[in-house]
């Protein structure tokens, strides 16, 4: 049997790692909740809403004074006309055929 002088196998050189693309993909999610979590503390030191006024219960009694007739009206229609009471008087079944 004849040994054939084998050539040694080439190993490549190991790359760093940040020419792996899995690398980044990994990175990219933590680095995108990062920058969303800084662009929504920026938004609502930024943005923030004014308190609620010392008054807010006298403001909300006018509110509810204002809507009063809206609400009357709400609730009146939906109050049942008693038979024979006030109001249109109730409908009596007619004992007559239909005109035809």
């Amino acid at each position: 049997m004849s040994h054939a002088a084998q050539q040694p196998v080439s190993v490549p050189a190991p790359q760093p790692w940040w020419r792996f693309g899995m690398v980044w993909l990994v990175l990219a999610g933590p680095a995108v909740v990062v920058v969303a979590g800084v662009v929504t503390a920026w938004i609502a030191m930024n943005g923030a809403d004014t308190l609620v006024s010392t008054d807010y219960y006298r403001r909300g009694i006018e509110i509810n004074k204002t809507l009063l007739p809206a609400v009357q009206g709400r609730n009146h229609a939906a109050t049942p006309v008693p038979a024979g009471g006030a109001g249109l008087p109730a409908a009596q079944p007619s004992s007559q055929p239909a005109a035809q």
